[in-house]
């Protein structure tokens, strides 16, 4: 490969197979990605846009081109985005074959501008800002839709990457500018009328209308509609995605000052600003109570961090006991304590003074944390206590939720016509049955679906040819997960997570015949997405093909072609 000007680079056709791809790193940093079938080549900027990885070290399998890092994929034809975690396509060359070799020249871009003329006269009404909305909106924009879009949330930022609060950003890596999902200007730059601080009170499914209520001293609206604080709103197409909230144990004390949960931008604010020297005691092992821990002791802040867990193990209903030590050896070697098969019975609290004075009437005096006590009488010193015992959905606006976990939509996420329920309070219908699952990635997909049933575009895979994943970063590692088990204990691991290199396989049952349902890996990166097209295909391995030495990466290229 050889230069031949500032924009344009030369490529020899050879090294391409038919069928395949490759990436060309150049000096500036940026990468090109050439796909080929047969005598037909296609180049693409090859850093993925939501992350940057180089999707050279992903895989192809047929037209997908799926990233190594977090599975966004997209067409080998066009570049475009078929799944998230990115949110956009990628940006395609101009091809000259020369006949050996081809000419990629990067400073000429195909078009890729979708006109918005579709559905031009309706309007659709999204509750939620977070990822299943923001991607609702953004996809509807992004490939056609010309109606009127309002997303009402009652956040008072616009939609921010709500997982890397509890990496990059507690951690102190990322600024807050940068988590803004789709840039600070994406509400105006997509027409789109963004209504912040306002809170549903009731869904009318049946009419596709709501009510709100909401502070417009305080609405931070991109409306040019006066009447942006009305009280009802219709819609012809109507989303609700109100996500879900923390749960609160019933533990003596929880009210206290000092006591934090992280669920919003705010909350991770006030974690930082707490946590400066102080004895930090989280509550949980699950991947947020983790990641949490991980943030802060990467900070360097706190005087000292625990981790207090029901169990034995961390991410216990995840992976199995040997990656689960994997990680507590990895935590420990980072100043992180545990406390396991530990309940926590109260948080105790201590009395500070405040606006101390001669006259001691003046002074006043107010409760904090002073730590927590554990079902067998020890207590451990805290000023902090950070919750990380799960979520609930919010569910109670839909009256129609026929499950006590979730509201059960079909795999376009339509509860009825015209109506979606989407992100973490769908129990939706999908390729691997009917579940309801709280990672961001999936939200991400709900949002992408439900934005092309409203469009009727029957070119979109729906639910039924996806698979849930979802990663958690700790201390720069990034464990990824793919699929769903019902639990980590039926598996067989490869390699070795004390060395940070396996990758391990779950399975619902102990019989050789059984396919995995899911899988869980640290460095193995293609050999998981192999996996995961696999399994979106109902060709996940069994138990006996894996103990036989199954060629996952090359089974996966094959059944794709």
């Amino acid at each position: 490969m050889t230069n031949a000007t500032i924009n344009t680079v030369t490529i020899s056709k050879a090294d391409i197979p038919s069928g395949g791809m490759k990436s060309y790193k150049q000096d500036d940093d940026s990468i090109i990605l050439i796909t080929r079938d047969d005598d037909e080549f296609h180049a693409f900027d090859g850093k993925c846009p939501h992350a940057g990885a180089d999707l050279g070290n992903g895989l192809r399998c047929g037209n997908r081109v799926v990233c190594p890092w977090h599975h966004a994929t997209f067409d080998s034809r066009d570049g475009t985005l078929l799944e998230p975690i990115a949110i956009e396509g990628l940006t395609q060359y101009q091809l000259t074959d020369t006949g050996d070799e081809l000419i990629v020249t990067t400073s000429a871009k195909e078009k890729t501008d979708i006109p918005n003329d579709k559905l031009t006269d309706t309007h659709t009404v999204i509750v939620g800002g977070g990822a299943a909305g923001f991607m609702t909106a953004h996809y509807l924009r992004n490939t056609g839709y010309g109606g009127d879009i309002t997303l009402i949330s009652a956040d008072n930022k616009a939609p921010y990457n709500r997982p890397l609060l509890s990496k990059a950003f507690l951690a102190g890596n990322m600024p807050e500018e940068k988590l803004l999902l789709g840039g600070s200007d994406w509400a105006k730059d997509n027409n789109i009328d963004l209504r912040l601080n306002q809170t549903v009170s009731k869904v009318l499914p049946n009419e596709r209308t709501l009510m709100v209520v909401s502070d417009s001293s305080n609405s931070n609206s991109n409306s040019n509609d006066e009447n942006s604080s009305d009280k009802t709103i219709s819609a012809d197409y109507l989303v609700v995605a109100t996500g879900s909230s923390p749960t609160i144990p019933p533990i003596m004390g929880v009210e206290l000052d000092g006591v934090y949960t992280l669920r919003s931008m705010d909350d991770a604010k006030l974690i930082k600003a707490a946590s400066h020297d102080q004895r930090v005691v989280i509550i949980g092992t699950g991947f947020i109570g983790m990641e949490v821990a991980s943030a802060l002791a990467q900070a360097g802040t706190t005087a000292s961090i625990t981790v207090v867990g029901q169990s034995d193990r961390v991410m216990g209903n995840i992976v199995s006991e040997t990656v689960s030590n994997a990680l507590i050896k990895l935590h420990e070697e980072n100043g992180v304590n545990f406390v396991f098969d530990a309940t926590v019975n109260a948080i105790t609290e201590v009395k500070r003074v405040v606006n101390q004075s001669e006259n001691e009437e003046e002074n006043q005096t107010f409760s904090q944390v002073g730590g927590v006590i554990l079902g067998n009488g020890e207590q451990i010193d805290a000023d902090i206590v950070i919750l990380g015992t799960g979520v609930s959905a919010n569910t109670a606006l839909l009256e129609e939720v026929n499950d006590p976990d979730g509201v059960q939509v079909d795999s376009k996420l339509q509860l009825r016509d015209g109506v979606y329920a989407l992100g973490d309070i769908a129990k939706a219908s999908g390729q691997m049955g009917r579940m309801r699952i709280e990672h961001w990635r999936v939200a991400l997909q709900h949002g992408l679906v439900a934005a092309t049933a409203i469009l009727k575009d029957d070119t979109v895979e729906t639910l039924d040819a996806r698979v849930p994943f979802f990663w958690t970063m700790q201390y720069g590692k990034s464990l990824r997960y793919s699929g769903h088990a019902q639990t980590p204990d039926n598996s067989i691991l490869l390699g070795t997570p004390d060395t940070l290199d396996y990758i391990e396989y779950y399975f619902d049952d102990a019989g050789e015949d059984s396919r995995a349902s899911a899988a869980s890996t640290l460095g193995r990166d293609k050999e998981l997405v192999a996996f995961s097209e696999l399994l979106r295909r109902g060709h996940a391995p069994t138990r006996a093909q894996l103990h036989a030495g199954f060629d996952i990466i090359k089974q996966a290229q094959a059944l794709s072609l």
